[in-house]
């Protein structure tokens, strides 16, 4: 799945179309390495994200195309 639709359905950036944003300015690291909003994510990635100055670190825990609100923290561990 392309990392902005990952961020989208994961609800940690509301829009997809914030999210492309977010990796077309450089925000969004997968693995250590600046993402591209294309991005393939898999699960056991480690994605951070910088919002200004708070910074949030997550591992990728499963995949889904389709998302209940409330099975959103599924997809994801906040690790910092």
């Amino acid at each position: 799945m392309r990392i902005d639709k990952f961020l989208k359905n994961a609800r940690l950036i509301k829009r997809r179309t914030i999210a492309k944003e977010a990796c077309d300015q450089g925000r969004v690291l997968l693995n250590g390495k600046v993402a591209k909003a294309g991005t393939e994510v898999k699960i056991g990635d480690v994605i951070t994200i910088n919002f200004g100055s708070r910074m949030m670190k997550v591992v990728v825990k499963d995949i889904k195309e389709h998302v209940l609100k409330e099975d959103t923290k599924d997809l994801y561990e906040i690790i910092q």
